[in-house]
């Protein structure tokens, strides 16, 4: 499996970037898609993920009112839409898959479920 994010880019606070992540390969297994990010010198942290087959949204307090994740089935992408972009959201977004079956609605919070991960897309906020 591949994924692929693009979208990312210099943008000023208060505004939006929109971010996609396209995967391939074995896409029939996805369980659930989900969006992490890391600051330099932070360790890595949950935004956004959502459940592949009813589109159940999870997000992480300090973006909630302000990203929304979705995701198109047909062609396999999930997007993350970052409106009112603060300068504590710079860092690389990294999207992630899960590929196995689970039972805990903690597993789309946790890093260490995701399976696949694709490269980091940087976003820099200016204030």
């Amino acid at each position: 499996v591949q994924l692929q994010a693009f979208g990312g880019g210099l943008v000023q606070a208060g505004g939006s970037v929109r971010l996609s992540c396209a995967a391939s390969g074995r896409t029939y297994s996805v369980y659930a898609m989900g969006w992490f990010r890391r600051a330099p010198g932070e360790e890595r942290q949950f935004v956004a993920a959502i459940s592949w087959g009813g589109g159940t949204t999870y997000y992480a307090d300090s973006v909630k009112g302000r990203f929304t994740i979705s995701r198109d089935k047909a062609k396999n992408t999930v997007y993350l839409e970052m409106n009112s972009l603060k300068p504590e959201d710079t860092a690389a977004y990294y999207c992630a898959t899960i590929y196995h079956r689970f039972y805990s609605e903690s597993y789309y919070y946790t890093a260490d479920e995701y399976d696949y991960w694709g490269q980091g897309t940087e976003v820099t906020v200016s204030s």
